[in-house]
């Protein structure tokens, strides 16, 4: 009986022993990345959820999230239709013509299918339906200001597996420690930033992954195979996703034709290029807003161009005789310069798009104020590449002169990538974040690089060493051990400290809670809810969602979908021709304004501004203040259009040139001239200003009401001298608000438009 116990107890034991097996082995080493790793998706996720603090009403603690900037409010729009009326309604309804959006761009509409990428909204609808079937309870609204910062955290890790083939562990986990803190990615991935950016980065990281496994030596054909047709599927997701894939095709393109010259072309390469594009470019022409005429752009016949050059080696590889060498060569120069002839002729091959132009060449951005009006377009001046990167900067250089000294197939794909990454930086502000991903790993290589020969000194045993009498040195391990530190306490500086961008950009709230004001985060102690009532005034008012209002394009995505009401223009500039005549109507005089709005039906025109507190004066920049010299200069350029069609008389019309501009409507601010420091105390006094033509503007009118309006309730000023013809006042948001947000008051105004009175003076129009 006794043995039979302890042969029962052994059995325990063994069983015991032999389930602790199961558990997976990992070393010390694993275990430290699995958690750094961790941490550093942790880190990336929690930083973009800084902006929450601003979403949270004060008096009752209820969350209310909302999207940043304006292009988000489009995209939550779109995803909304999908999770109401089905994945691919917006393209089959209206017989196969698809989604045309009537409260956008009035009185055509906004043909969606045409005119949109469908991969965020689609990616967004379909996780929120698994969410919505797992019993997850969240609104669509909260789940699309969440998703950027899901996208940011999936970036990471991928970058952490581009960045181990690159350098191993360390490599890995320092390009998705600086991708997670990166400035800018911050900003285009932070709550409520629901845009394209954040599918297209995490699709540009597995792009570039996926390749370069797919050309990666060593391994069989089946190999090259299936990692190249990932990395086609992932490339008509880019496509379907973001305009923006017009770089990730070039880059590749680039990097084959440099491996070609070089000399290192492989049938792997030939059939990694083929499978990608094949697959990739097939799908993608299936996106209504691409079409087949995608293949025909001359961005993208390049590929085509460099598929031949493929095809022309291997071909040239397999013959033995020099002639037909050079025949072939011959041969199929000849077909490229006869094929693009002929297409060119034809009309078949398209240009680039405007706005792929200018970044290209930022000199041919001078010829479109609409494009240069937007602040993100602006050339990038070499300042502010420190201010987004910082110290790391000199990590990147270094990071480049490793990988020069180890010019292999990946390291030459990291070098294309990183120079043109930084190059269409330095174009254009707004694409800092397309070389946040290249940046990252380049910095990373670079710190790995220095500490990789002090790491191996401080693991090295000690050695007991006879003093010589000539000779140099042996470098010590406290060397190593200060350099090392050093070296972490350059990136402890860089990244652990508020450093300018990187707390700016995960501590500010989103736009539209933050009014759009131009005030720090520290002095927000809640939301600027101006905005915010004012829409919500649209929404539950009978405007309707057939009323039209009038506005900057700047504010049409938000009328749209948080007012319900039909607009005029909005973010996606499509249409120049309604945006010249928009910024006329709020150019010209309320005469010459009417006339224009009567071909629109509109009943409604808003405006938005701010003042001081403590004089009512305007903040220069501020609101529509800060706009009105590009709605005169885009409107100028419409000038002899505008004369022709009897809008307004030749004297009375101005240009697009921005020196004209203000000489014509304030060189000071709108409706004043500055005459120069008379007094000499460095400061404007009223007999220094001079009034202007700019005076009689619709948007002075509008804008100077209210202000005076303002001053009226909160100073016990007199009523508003402003006399407005045809406009009466419908609402002013922010006019209860005395003391403003850091002593600024933002007015958002809503005038009805008096069409009987217009016509009781104007029977014909």
């Amino acid at each position: 009986m006794e043995t039979r116990n302890l042969s029962k107890k052994d059995r325990i034991i063994n069983a015991v022993k032999n389930f602790g097996k199961l558990r997976p082995k990992l070393s010390h080493t694993s275990i430290m990345t699995v958690a750094a790793l961790t941490l550093i998706l942790f880190i990336s996720f929690v930083i973009r959820l800084f902006p929450m603090r601003w979403e949270i009403d004060p008096t009752t603690g209820k969350t209310n999230l909302l999207l940043s900037e304006f292009d988000p409010y489009f995209q939550y729009r779109f995803t909304e239709k999908m999770v109401k009326d089905g994945f691919i309604s917006w393209a089959i309804e209206n017989e196969g013509k698809g989604w045309i959006d009537y409260q956008r761009w009035h009185p055509q509409g906004f043909y969606v299918a045409k005119g949109a990428f469908p991969g965020l909204p689609m990616t967004a609808a379909f996780l929120y339906k698994i969410v919505s079937m797992l019993g997850v309870g969240i609104d669509l609204m909260s789940f699309c200001a969440l998703f950027p910062a899901i996208m940011a955290t999936l970036a990471c890790l991928a970058m952490y597996f581009l960045g181990k083939d690159f350098g191993g562990k360390p490599v890995g986990l320092l390009a998705a420690l600086f991708l997670a803190l990166e400035p800018s990615y911050i900003q285009r991935t932070s709550l409520g930033f629901f845009d394209d950016e954040s599918i297209g980065i995490f699709a540009l990281i597995l792009f570039a992954f996926l390749f370069l496994k797919a050309i990666e030596e060593g391994k069989p054909a089946s190999s090259t195979i299936k990692y190249a047709l990932a990395t086609g599927a992932v490339l008509s997701y880019f496509c379907a996703g973001w305009g923006a894939a017009y770089y990730p095709i070039g880059v590749i393109t680039l990097f084959t034709l440099i491996l070609i010259i070089m000399r290192r072309y492989t049938r792997k390469l030939f059939l990694a290029y083929s499978l990608t594009f094949g697959l990739g470019l097939l799908i993608a022409i299936n996106v209504p807003k691409l079409s087949p005429n995608y293949l025909l752009t001359s961005a993208i016949l390049p590929v085509a161009a460099v598929f031949g050059m493929l095809c022309l080696v291997e071909v040239i590889t397999n013959m033995k005789t020099a002639k037909w060498k050079v025949i072939s060569v011959i041969i199929f120069l000849g077909l490229i310069l006869g094929g693009v002839i002929a297409l060119w002729y034809a009309g078949y091959m398209q240009g680039i798009a405007g706005k792929f132009l200018y970044v290209i060449n930022p000199l041919e951005r001078e010829t479109s104020p609409l494009y240069e009006s937007v602040a993100e377009h602006r050339v990038s001046a070499w300042g502010s590449i420190y201010y987004e990167f910082g110290f790391l900067i000199i990590f990147f250089i270094i990071g480049l002169f490793f990988i020069l000294g180890n010019l292999n197939n990946r390291n030459l794909f990291l070098l294309v990538f990183g120079l043109t990454s930084l190059y269409f930086a330095c174009s254009m502000v707004r694409l800092f974040v397309l070389t946040a991903p290249a940046f990252s790993l380049l910095a990373a290589v670079g710190i790995n690089g220095l500490l990789k020969p002090f790491v191996m000194l401080l693991k090295e045993p000690p050695k007991i060493s006879v003093r010589k009498k000539f000779g140099l040195e042996r470098v010590g391990r406290e060397f190593s051990g200060i350099a090392v530190f050093l070296i972490f306490l350059i990136l402890m500086v860089n990244l652990a400290f508020p450093m300018p961008r990187v707390y700016t950009q995960a501590y500010t709230p989103t736009t539209i809670s933050g009014g759009s004001l131009s005030v720090s985060p520290q002095y927000l102690s809640k939301p600027v809810d101006e905005w915010i009532n004012m829409l919500l005034y649209m929404r539950t008012t009978p405007l309707g969602a057939t009323t039209v209002v009038c506005s900057w394009w700047d504010y049409g995505y938000w009328m749209t979908v948080l007012g319900n009401v039909t607009t005029l223009a909005d973010n996606a500039t499509i249409n120049t021709t309604q945006i010249e005549n928009i910024g006329f109507i709020f150019m010209a005089n309320e005469t010459q304004a009417m006339r224009m709005l009567k071909l629109y039906n509109a009943s409604y025109i808003l405006v938005f501004t701010t003042i001081r507190a403590d004089t009512g004066g305007w903040i220069n920049a501020g609101g529509d203040e800060g706009k009105w010299v590009w709605m005169a200069a885009i409107s100028g350029k419409a000038r002899e259009r505008f004369i022709r069609d009897g809008f307004i008389t030749e004297r009375d019309m101005w240009n697009e040139k921005l020196d004209d501009v203000r000489a014509l409507f304030g060189n000071y601010t709108l409706g004043w001239h500055f005459l120069g420091d008379k007094n000499n105390n460095n400061k404007v006094d009223n007999e220094e200003l001079q009034p202007t033509q700019g005076q009689n503007s619709t948007i002075y009118k509008l804008m100077n009401y209210a202000r005076e309006r303002w001053i009226q309730v909160n100073k016990q000023g007199p009523a508003p001298t402003t006399q407005l013809i045809y406009f009466i006042e419908e609402r002013i948001e922010g006019l209860n608000n005395k003391s403003g947000y850091n002593g600024i008051v933002p007015l958002v105004c809503l005038y009805k438009i008096n069409w009987e009175k217009y016509y009781s003076e104007h029977p014909s129009g």
